[in-house]
């Protein structure tokens, strides 16, 4: 972004990138409030943050305007617009946090329900106990795309199960 030669330029480019980051910060409050998980967060999210910048940078160039002699008018309004960049930032940072904390509690659920179904099957006499073991364990690696160890240890001791028995069992399962 090149500098606007003139203060009238750079005042009303941050009004703009503003009234632009209203218009997003309403959107994505209105996203976190509802959360369909329709993948658009994440352009949202990339938006707001590349505004946010752009508004940073103009904030720089009014700073550089007001630091080589502007008058005190310009100080002032300076200082509220880096007050509403602040208050931007904090809130889109919030949402942002109270957006991954729902994903978060969306996935866990999901997580025990999965393990809840395999669980009633076992009961059901639905497959042997290997079964939901390797079950488990596919399930497990395709939702976190890591080494399931930990997962499996902290769901095993939950239910009084000897950790060492449940590696057995996979070590005599896996390829």
């Amino acid at each position: 972004m090149d500098p606007p030669a003139s203060w009238d330029s750079l005042r009303r480019q941050a009004r703009k990138l503003e009234a632009q980051l209203d218009e997003q910060m309403h959107l994505y409050r209105k996203l976190v409030s509802t959360k369909a998980d329709d993948g658009i967060d994440k352009d949202l999210e990339s938006g707001i943050d590349k505004l946010l910048q752009q508004l940073q940078q103009v904030n720089s160039h009014m700073q550089a305007w007001v630091s080589s002699g502007g008058s005190e008018i310009f100080s002032h309004t300076l200082t509220r617009h880096q007050e509403i960049l602040q208050d931007l930032t904090q809130e889109f940072n919030r949402l942002r946090s109270s957006l991954r904390a729902k994903k978060e509690h969306a996935s866990l659920l999901e997580d025990f329900r999965e393990f809840d179904r395999t669980r009633l099957d076992l009961e059901d006499g639905g497959g042997s106990y290997e079964q939901a073991l390797l079950k488990e364990h596919a399930s497990v690696s395709r939702s976190t795309g890591q080494v399931p160890g930990r997962k499996i240890y902290l769901s095993f001791s939950t239910r009084q199960i000897p950790f060492f028995f449940v590696l057995n069992r996979l070590a005599e399962y896996s390829i």
